[in-house]
């Protein structure tokens, strides 16, 4: 059984709170931040939906039918609908396209197997290209009686208004730094390293464990080097771009120079620098987000970010 961190188990309960009192709506929208365990409840909650025998604390008892069909991965009655693979199998395609949703109101429409209940998980529910969003909308609007709709999303802002509008919201929402620090020694870190990764992280706990374990510190640390580099001039944007765009952390390299430059202004306006020294910093940081946010397109982002590792380079020099 899936262990959940205390910000999780309280919207968890929740949620649970709401079914038991039958005020549980029949879409729900779980949005926040990423790596904040959103999936995670998502599926405790369809198996606690799907349960034919809650327990006494208002969870999925694990022993009935519908638990074990649900832990083997055959229950018929809940769909998950995400990025499916390409034409050739390599590689996963970046939108929920509207054949999707489509068999999925048709699934909707069909008599549950088990129980009187279906369930299905849309993750991530911004993946959703506009024809997909619009089929989607035709079965919020005609809910159907003990059918359950859970959209995943980090990004609720990019859903439209039409759909949030329609969905109960579940609402994760960062820890408090006490906690944070709790979890992450409670996983064996560190106290001094839980410190550098929640301050990297901005105080998020789940993107910190994941850099933890898999490198990110490291890599930000590259980063930061990187722009020190070309503030001084000692290494070429253009080798620069090519080498954070070569591999798969391309978007994570994007966003570490986005912080870092962030850090860099606020302590440019905390010090004697003028406001337009610090204005071009934030003009360079909304560039380099729009990068980023473009990466997926077939676009020259060498040439692009080459010349954002340029201006880098021209404004800490000024500024120096």
């Amino acid at each position: 059984m899936t262990t959940l961190a205390p910000w999780q188990e309280s919207v968890l309960d929740s949620a649970l709170r709401a079914i038991d009192q039958d005020r549980l709506g029949h879409a729900l929208l779980l949005c926040g931040p990423p790596v904040i365990g959103k999936r995670a409840v998502a599926e405790i909650l369809a198996r606690r939906l799907l349960c034919t025998t809650p327990n006494a604390s208002g969870r999925a008892c694990g022993q009935c039918r519908s638990c074990r069909l649900f832990a083997a991965g055959t229950h018929a009655d809940i769909q998950r609908v995400s990025f499916e693979l390409n034409d050739k199998g390599d590689k996963l395609k970046t939108e929920i396209s509207v054949d999707q949703i489509r068999r999925l109101g048709q699934w909707f429409s069909l008599t549950p197997q088990f129980g009187n209940i279906q369930v299905a998980v849309i993750a991530p529910a911004e993946g959703m290209n506009m024809s997909a969003a619009n089929a989607l909308l035709k079965t919020l609007e005609e809910p159907s009686s003990n059918r359950y709709l859970l959209l995943v999303t980090d990004h609720p802002g990019r859903l439209p208004t039409t759909i949030r509008s329609r969905c109960q919201r579940i609402e994760f929402r960062l820890p408090e730094p006490a906690a944070a620090r709790q979890w992450l020694r409670e996983r064996g870190v560190a106290d001094a390293d839980a410190a550098a990764a929640l301050a990297a992280a901005r105080g998020h706990p789940g993107l910190a464990a994941d850099w933890l374990e898999q490198g990110g510190l490291r890599l930000r640390q590259e980063v930061g080097a990187d722009l020190d580099a070309l503030a001084t001039g000692r290494i070429s944007p253009v080798a620069v771009a090519q080498r954070w765009l070569a591999d798969d952390l391309a978007d994570l390299r994007l966003r570490f120079a986005a912080d870092l430059a962030l850090d860099t202004g606020k302590a440019r306006r905390e010090g004697s620098n003028t406001a337009g020294e610090v204005g071009r910093i934030g003009d360079w940081f909304d560039a380099l987000n729009r990068c980023r946010m473009q990466l997926r397109s077939p676009l020259r982002h060498d040439l692009v970010l080459a010349g954002l590792l340029h201006e880098w380079g021209n404004m800490s020099r000024r500024a120096g």
